[in-house]
């Protein structure tokens, strides 16, 4: 039976998908960020800081990088679709704060990624990652409610370019 189908599998998925979806659970590492301890997720994870589009309130989420395409750039991925608050949050107001590895709130412009882009970075996070992906892409693919299939569409990206202070 392949790894796939196995019960074991579909239950770890299905485990995967609640935690996700366990706004205590997700929201922990927050708190991480706030004790200026970020550094102990490296550059695989970031804090990011937006603006509540409704609200006008500050916001934070924190979210993986999936692609680092140069020194000044961040690619994370919105695991629950283009209905996550916090990427609705950016595509109305992309001016945001990044707090990743040791550097806290350093200013930035988001950028929703173009589906190409996003299949080319997605491309490379599976390459990379492969291991992880065998058992992540599952869950992101519930979280999303449906497959992610090689040159299909890819979960909406977000590029986080830092800005230099003062600009």
């Amino acid at each position: 039976m392949p790894v796939t189908t196995s019960p074991v599998f579909r239950a770890v998925v299905g485990a995967g998908e609640r935690l996700l979806r366990s706004r205590t659970l997700v929201r922990a590492p927050i708190l991480v960020y706030r004790l200026g301890l970020g550094r102990v997720f490296g550059s695989r994870m970031l804090l990011l800081e937006h603006t509540g589009r409704r609200s006008g309130l500050r916001r934070e989420v924190v979210l993986e990088v999936v692609g680092r395409p140069a020194g000044d750039r961040y690619v994370v991925v919105s695991g629950f679709g283009g209905r996550a608050q916090w990427f609705r949050n950016v595509r109305a107001d992309p001016n945001v704060r990044v707090s990743v590895s040791g550097d806290r709130a350093l200013p930035a412009t988001a950028r929703a990624l173009e589906a190409s882009e996003a299949r080319y970075v997605l491309a490379g996070y599976v390459e990379r990652h492969r291991r992880a992906w065998a058992w992540f892409g599952p869950v992101l693919e519930r979280t999303l409610g449906g497959p992610i299939e090689p040159g299909g569409a890819p979960p909406p990206m977000v590029e986080l370019r830092l800005r230099p202070p003062g600009r």
